[in-house]
């Protein structure tokens, strides 16, 4: 029962300060430098989740089969491949790579 009271004061409290900022605002507009770095907030987390997720706890567990297919993605996606093939590119090229290295 405490962990269910938990995951509603989280929700609750998710929930309030997200309300928070329209209802603070209102219909007032955010200053124009601030727009610039709400567009460029979420690339960055994102950025830096994918660095921690390919380098592992304490950055020592570089797998370089995620390394390479996220290669190929980029690749991909700078040959201007759509986003949903270019992501394909990197499955098959990490299931690819697993295929030939569990063998050895």
């Amino acid at each position: 029962m405490t962990l269910w009271l938990a995951i509603v004061a989280v929700a609750a409290g998710s929930f309030a300060v997200k309300a928070a900022g329209p209802a603070l605002l209102g219909d007032r507009e955010l200053p124009w430098w601030s727009v610039g770095v709400i567009a460029l907030l979420a690339p960055a987390l994102l950025a830096g989740l994918i660095v921690v997720e390919m380098l592992g706890r304490r950055w020592a567990d570089v797998d370089w089969v995620v390394l390479a297919a996220l290669v190929a993605v980029v690749g991909a996606r700078l040959a201007r491949v759509p986003l949903l093939l270019a992501v394909l590119i990197g499955v098959l090229t990490a299931a690819g790579l697993r295929a030939l290295t569990s063998g050895s």
